[in-house]
């Protein structure tokens, strides 16, 4: 799930600055390509998600475009965020993997 969203946030922020965008715009395109950089190395997975779920709900009430795509990059954001990095990530290695056993209840 990173990888998918990481890959369409730099490939939507590089397409988005090669325009000619202003100035406001050139710098929600760089946010939107750092956050993609940052998804698909894995660092700092639940900031990055934030950022890109921010990012991707301001294109979707900002530019006329098709609005399904934000919304579905927002969601996934918003879901990486709360998700953590996994497994095969630079923030596993630098923290490690957290998880989570649930014991049984005994009576």
């Amino acid at each position: 799930m990173r990888l998918v969203v990481g890959t369409a946030l730099v490939v939507r922020g590089v397409l988005g600055l090669r325009g000619g965008p202003t100035i406001g715009s050139a710098l929600v395109h760089v946010l939107a390509t750092v956050a993609g950089i940052l998804l698909l190395a894995g660092l700092w997975t639940p900031i990055a998600g934030t950022l890109a779920a921010v990012i991707e709900l301001w294109f979707l009430f900002s530019q006329p475009a098709d609005p399904w795509i934000s919304v579905l990059l927002a969601t996934l954001g918003a879901a990486l965020a709360l998700l953590g990095p996994g497994a095969w990530s630079v923030d596993a290695r630098l923290f490690g993997w957290k998880r989570i056993n649930i014991r049984d209840r005994q009576s």
